[in-house]
């Protein structure tokens, strides 16, 4: 089970971007997160019209470490790590190591 899953609010917590908040759109690898608005890079794009793909300059977001981000607890309004439950009925849940409650998402 993973901690920080696509969909999740997170805070970055080291590099250019600390303290960004933003959505993950996608998991890249075990170790990656693509995070909204997060890492953003210009990338030089040649046009093609074949796919109707105008040339210039765009800005990408690029992948960053989950090692550089934390999930925002919206209890604290913080970043706070995760941890696992078991609970009676057998299920594994994610709750915010801070405050021992659930995260929702």
């Amino acid at each position: 089970m993973e901690k920080i899953r696509k969909g999740d609010d997170i805070v970055v917590t080291t590099g250019k971007d600390k303290g960004k908040r933003g959505t993950v759109l996608r998991r890249v690898d075990d170790e990656h997160v693509l995070v909204e608005g997060v890492n953003r890079a210009k990338k030089h794009v040649k046009p093609n019209p074949v796919k109707g793909v105008a040339g210039g300059i765009i800005d990408k977001d690029m992948p960053i470490h989950l090692s550089n981000v934390a999930l925002f607890n919206p209890a604290t309004k913080k970043a706070d790590r995760v941890g696992f439950k078991l609970l009676d009925d057998g299920r594994k849940v994610r709750v915010f190591k801070s405050n021992g409650e659930l995260v929702n998402a």
